[in-house]
């Protein structure tokens, strides 16, 4: 099944706004960066990961929270572990997820780049309901972004190497690549 994108909204997706976000300078949509989340660490089916890219998460829910109060970040997708697909951002603007990032010789990716998290861990296998969604919501991006290419979707954990880790080892590169 194709999903239907209008005006950077995939109208399939539970939209959850975030306010962490600004215009892309270029317009331009070129890579597709896969990362991981799980709040707190390890815990799945929780409210956080909405609250935490919504600017509302509250830091006394966890002591592992602490480290988030006041921080800024989004991702323009969510694919929770029952395949549930939630979008934050529109495509057509530039969500806050790379940070610190280069692709190419390119640096800021969230410029031109689509972050899609996976609810997980790095070392956790993903579940077959996420790498489904995964694989419909890549095949219609593709669609829509042609310069997203198969050379041009990469780990979290390429774009900042060192600095961060996701998706992880849990993550099958080989399974997502080959159903696209």
């Amino acid at each position: 099944m194709s999903l239907t994108l209008v005006d950077g909204w995939v109208a399939q997706a539970r939209c959850c706004q975030s306010p962490h976000f600004n215009a892309r300078p270029l317009h331009e949509v070129s890579l597709l960066v896969i990362h991981n989340i799980s709040l707190p660490a390890g815990c799945f089916g929780q409210p956080y990961i909405d609250q935490l890219f919504q600017g509302c998460l509250d830091i006394e829910a966890d002591t592992s929270f602490k480290d988030l109060q006041g921080l800024e970040v989004s991702a323009h997708f969510l694919i929770r572990r029952d395949g549930e697909l939630v979008q934050y951002v529109s495509c057509d603007d530039r969500a806050w997820h790379a940070g610190v990032s280069e692709f190419e010789g390119r640096s800021n990716c969230n410029d031109f780049a689509l972050g899609i998290e996976l609810e997980g861990t790095d070392a956790l296998a993903y579940s077959e309901e996420q790498y489904l969604r995964l694989i419909e919501l890549t095949r219609s991006l593709m669609v829509h972004y042609p310069d997203i290419t198969l050379a041009r979707i990469t780990g979290h954990s390429d774009i900042a190497p060192g600095r961060k880790t996701d998706p992880g080892n849990g993550f099958d590169w080989q399974r997502y690549k080959a159903a696209l």
